[in-house]
């Protein structure tokens, strides 16, 4: 059947606020510069909203070849998209990867902003950006065998939600007397629109068409420029309790989740999204665009 990519975002920093983009470029990793940069303490392990939720309100945003990151009280920082300072290794979950420190600048900001609140052991921060030379492999339990690259994100280089998903929760919310969360909770990369509620836990692929300009047709006068595997539900901790307008966490979506999420496939875990990763590709990758009608198959064991 056919659905529409009703929304795109971009986390570039992980665990930071997203950037609702009207378009993106889908590449093996995952939408480009989806979670390119990462906070890391003093001994280089990844930090997240679990830790301090403060990260929330960094937002992000692309300006004329640099990531401009703000904060409540902090001047922008400007980072150049083209710079890195000096080689260090990080560790994002069992994953240990060369990345680049993007400085002391980059640093002292972070941790200014962050760091007043932290636990001792997060008062030091340090920015780091992804190695491109370092292919972070994907759990091969579950891409069937084929190989899939992320950079920082937590296992698969593209999260998938929908709007329908969203509204059921709502609805659900709204019954236990709480007030609706938008999706910038849930931190997808693609929100689909034209299902119904968690259609996409029984989705196998998304295919991405375009029409023919010198190439082979799939017989439709089309050509498949990208196919995602939706493979992994995607399991939640507890940051979709948090506020991404204050960074104050409340029980109430993880509670009223736990009520009807809980998945066999992850050993009960409450889930909410697909990870996906790229099938095939164009050489170059393939641009994504708001509004896009994507073709949608079903899993069938």
């Amino acid at each position: 059947f056919h659905c529409t990519l009703a929304a795109l975002n971009i986390h570039p920093v992980k665990s930071c606020a997203g950037i609702a983009v009207r378009e993106a470029l889908l590449v093996e990793t995952g939408l480009d510069l989806d979670r390119a940069w990462m906070v890391v303490d003093s001994q280089g392990e990844f930090v997240t909203q679990r830790e301090l939720p403060r990260m929330a309100l960094v937002q992000p945003s692309f300006r004329l070849g640099q990531l401009v990151l703000r904060a409540p009280g902090m001047l922008a920082l400007h980072l150049s998209l083209e710079a890195a300072e000096f080689p260090r290794r990080v560790r994002v979950w069992d994953d240990a990867v060369d990345a680049w420190d993007m400085g002391d600048l980059a640093a002292q900001w972070f941790s200014d902003f962050l760091g007043p609140d932290a636990p001792a052991d997060l008062k030091q921060l340090r920015l780091v950006r992804f190695d491109p030379e370092v292919k972070r492999l994907c759990s091969a339990k579950w891409t069937g065998g084929r190989e899939s690259v992320t950079q920082f994100a937590d296992g698969f280089g593209v999260l998938v939600a929908s709007t329908a998903s969203l509204d059921e929760l709502n609805a659900r919310l709204a019954q236990a007397g709480e007030a609706p969360v938008d999706m910038r909770r849930f931190r997808p990369n693609i929100v689909l629109g034209g299902t119904e509620a968690h259609d996409e836990d029984v989705l196998s692929r998304l295919t991405v068409a375009m029409p023919v300009v010198g190439a082979v047709s799939d017989g439709s006068g089309h050509t498949v420029a990208a196919e995602l595997a939706l493979t992994k539900p995607c399991a939640r901790c507890p940051i979709p309790n948090i506020d991404p307008d204050t960074a104050v966490s409340a029980p109430a979506v993880s509670a009223v989740l736990q009520t009807y999420r809980a998945d066999a496939r992850l050993n009960g875990a409450v889930t909410f999204g697909m990870n996906a990763f790229a099938t095939h590709l164009a050489d170059g990758g393939v641009w994504l665009h708001e509004g896009q009608v994507v073709d949608a198959e079903w899993y069938f064991e």
